[in-house]
């Protein structure tokens, strides 16, 4: 569906299809290190290994309500309460023909095989009757009934969820090993750029690509650093971007055009930056570069519109960062569309957009309608082809 490469009509250059930019960014990037994380520390990161219990779970048989524990074949008769068992004791045998009033969660007193709930039983304190007989077993929760020592608890490459860091916590590991974070510079291009919420004069624009870029590398699971604004000027930009290339990922917008203040290519290459390519046959977000540094380092130059730098980010730059965490990206859905939409000849149209019953609504259609985009929850795939793409068609919905 997506093309391999297409001609550009303006400038009569080849542009690489989308799916193979991401396969050769993809193909520069490799699975960083493990270390050791505490498990209390290790919510959204990426398990380098399995991680098997080293305890059983539970760790003893024990009871699965409040009530009395007793030999199921005493129920039904009236028994003494020999003594009481609360969450984290370690009773004594059970007596012969006696019962013990239990916790939930309370281990099971050996000699014990069953337990009955209050309120199925007669009781004054010292002396209980089961309203009925019981069967061996009855609640009664099996040591290692949840995962047995030794059981796999949580697979390799998967991303920690508060779920999957309680059930790995619970089976006894203190520390876990997780694949390193990706370590991000980010930079913003531009003299035109000031800070968000500085007052404007005319022919300035607020620096929202930074926290654009930041936010969504930071939900991708990367350690972000602000590099800074560049200025537009050759020098600087070398300068600058010299100085982020010991990181494992440069990411930039702005500067990577063919306009004559757009620097970010040519310092690149004098940095030895090895181009991996540019321009791709997507809309917005075509003018995008990608290289790979003499140190390692991974360098992206998204656009300077903010909705080609959304482009770029989720379809390019989220599965290199998956690569390099060891976990796969999402995948896309298929989802019919509520509007028709117009399609773009050589290129493959991403346009914000939010699902809604089940439907898929554009928000904006240009590079730079940040603002209309602000309530998208992914971006929806047009294919390249003429005239429209009718409502109710098929399209690839990514979510962001």
């Amino acid at each position: 569906m997506i093309l391999l490469a297409s001609m550009d009509l303006d400038t009569n250059q080849t542009l690489l299809g989308l799916d193979e930019a991401r396969t050769r960014l993809c193909a520069a990037g490799a699975r960083l290190a493990p270390e050791d994380v505490a498990v209390g520390a290790a919510l959204g990161r990426v398990l380098a290994d399995a991680h098997h219990a080293l305890v059983d779970l539970p760790g003893w048989d024990n009871s699965a309500l409040d009530g009395f524990a007793l030999r199921a074949a005493d129920s039904g008769r009236e028994l003494p309460v020999a003594f009481a068992v609360s969450a984290g004791d370690d009773p004594a045998p059970l007596p012969p023909g006696a019962a013990v009033s239990i916790a939930t969660g309370g281990v099971l007193p050996d000699g014990a095989d069953a337990v009955v709930a209050v309120e199925d039983a007669t009781s004054d304190g010292a002396r209980v009757r089961a309203g009925s007989s019981v069967a061996a077993g009855a609640g009664v929760r099996r040591r290692a009934a949840d995962i047995a020592c030794g059981a796999l608890v949580v697979d390799g490459g998967t991303l920690l969820s508060a779920i999957a860091v309680s059930s790995l916590a619970a089976a006894g590991l203190r520390d876990v090993r997780c694949v390193r974070r990706p370590r991000v510079v980010v930079l913003t291009t531009g003299d035109e750029l000031v800070p968000p919420g500085a007052p404007l004069r005319r022919g300035q624009v607020h620096d929202s690509n930074s926290l654009l870029l930041a936010g969504s590398l930071t939900s991708f699971g990367c350690d972000v650093e602000h590099g800074g604004r560049v200025p537009d000027t050759r020098e600087e930009t070398e300068r600058v971007f010299a100085g982020a290339l010991q990181a494992d990922l440069v990411v930039s917008s702005g500067g990577v055009s063919v306009g004559p203040r757009d620097h970010v290519k040519p310092a690149l290459a004098a940095l030895g930056v090895e181009e991996l390519f540019w321009r791709v046959a997507i809309q917005p977000g075509k003018p995008v570069w990608a290289g790979r540094a003499p140190s390692g380092a991974i360098v992206l130059g998204l656009p300077g519109n903010p909705l080609s730098a959304l482009v770029g980010l989720h379809l390019l730059i989220r599965p290199l960062v998956g690569v390099l965490l060891g976990a796969a990206a999402p995948e896309p859905v298929s989802l019919p569309l509520a509007t028709a939409v117009r399609r773009l000849g050589r290129r493959t149209r991403a346009l914000p957009a939010s699902v809604v019953d089940g439907l898929i609504h554009p928000l904006a259609d240009a590079s730079h309608q940040i603002a209309r985009a602000a309530p998208a929850d992914g971006l929806v795939l047009v294919e390249a082809g003429r005239g429209e793409l009718p409502a109710g068609a098929l399209a690839l919905f990514v979510a962001l």
